[in-house]
C-alpha cells in the first residue's frame, strides 16, 4: 500500500450512473495518504435518486472513513453538486472536515483548495439552465459508458464524448480557459504558490509563471487524481492494470492437474522426445 502525503480526488458524483465507484474503491484501497482532500461534487445531490445508490458506491464511503479512522485527515469541499452541505460548512467529525475552501502549508509552499464552482457564470446567474445541462451531461455520460464497454470488448481504448465536446467546441475550450487564468489570478492576489480546482473535469498540472494550476479531474471520465509526494505533484490516472485485475478462469489448479496424470506418464513423455530426437534406438527383434 503506497503512502502519498497528500491525495486530492474531485467530482466522484456518487448515486449517478456515470459515476466508475469501483474503480475509485480499488484506487483507494491501494492508499493511506497523510491528508486527503474530496474537491467537491462528491455524493451528487443534483441527480441522486433514492433506487440508484450501489454497493460499490456504499464502499467508497466507508473505505473513506476506515482511511479516517487509521489516521488519515480527511477534508471534504463542497462543489455544486453537494452545495446543500454548506450549511455545515465548519463541522468537524474526528478526522473529518467539512469546509468549502482550504488553505494548506506544505514544505514553504501555499496550497489553496477549492472546487471552483464559483467561476462557473451559469451556476451564479442561471442556476435553472445549470441543473438542465447536468440532466443532459449524465445521460451522455450513460450513452459513453454503454459504447467503452464494447470498445473494451473490441480491444479498443475508453473514449469520452463529452471530453471530446468540450476540446471541440470553441465557447468550451474558452471557458477552461478563462477558468485557469482566473484562478491563477486570485492566487497570485493572495499569495499562493499553488491553487488546485475541480468542476471542469479536466485534470491538469499547468505553472502560470510564480502559480502553479492544479485540476484533480474526475472519476466518471477520465478516472484521475492528484497525489503529492517527495516534495512535488503528478496526476494519477487509473489503469486498469495496476491492480492485477484477472479472469479467474484463467488459473490453473497445479496440484489437481498433477494428481490426476497417471503414474510415470511423464516417464513416457521424456522417452518419447528421447526417440524423436534419436537419443534412444528401437530395439531390433
Amino acid at each position: 500500500m503506497r503512502s502519498p502525503d497528500i491525495v486530492v480526488i474531485s467530482d466522484v458524483h456518487l448515486a449517478t450512473y456515470g459515476c466508475h465507484a469501483k474503480e475509485l474503491l480499488r484506487y483507494l484501497r491501494s492508499i493511506q495518504p497523510t491528508t486527503l482532500v474530496i474537491n467537491g461534487d462528491f455524493i451528487d445531490m443534483w441527480n441522486f435518486r433514492r433506487r440508484y445508490f450501489p454497493t460499490a458506491h456504499i464502499q467508497v464511503i466507508q473505505r473513506i472513513l476506515e482511511m479516517a479512522a487509521s489516521g488519515t485527515r480527511v477534508y471534504y469541499l463542497t462543489g455544486n453538486h453537494d452545495d446543500a452541505l454548506r450549511r455545515f460548512s465548519g463541522t468537524h467529525i474526528g478526522n473529518i472536515h467539512l469546509c468549502d475552501k482550504l488553505v494548506l502549508q506544505v514544505d514553504r509552499q501555499r496550497i489553496w483548495i477549492f472546487h471552483g464552482d464559483v467561476f462557473d457564470v451559469f451556476m451564479r446567474y442561471s442556476p435553472l439552465v445549470a441543473r438542465l445541462g447536468s440532466v443532459g451531461y449524465e445521460w451522455l455520460i450513460r450513452i459513453n459508458r454503454f459504447v467503452n464497454k464494447w470498445r473494451e470488448r473490441f480491444g479498443r481504448p475508453r473514449m469520452s464524448f463529452a471530453g471530446k465536446i468540450k476540446m471541440s467546441v470553441k465557447e468550451a475550450v474558452r471557458f477552461v480557459h478563462d477558468f485557469e487564468r482566473t484562478a491563477v489570478e486570485l492566487a497570485q492576489r493572495k499569495g499562493y504558490q499553488y491553487v488546485i480546482c475541480g468542476h471542469v473535469h479536466i485534470p491538469q498540472i499547468r505553472p502560470f509563471g510564480d502559480v502553479c494550476y492544479l485540476n484533480a479531474g474526475d472519476w466518471v471520465e477520465n478516472l484521475t487524481a492528484l497525489e503529492y509526494q517527495f516534495g512535488r505533484w503528478k496526476l494519477y490516472h487509473y489503469h486498469e492494470m495496476d491492480f492485477g485485475v484477472k479472469n479467474p478462469r484463467l488459473d490453473v489448479d497445479h496440484d489437481s492437474s498433477s494428481s490426476s496424470s497417471p503414474e510415470g506418464e511423464s516417464e513416457l513423455f521424456d522417452e518419447l522426445a528421447m526417440r524423436r530426437n534419436g537419443t534412444i534406438k528401437r530395439k531390433s527383434s
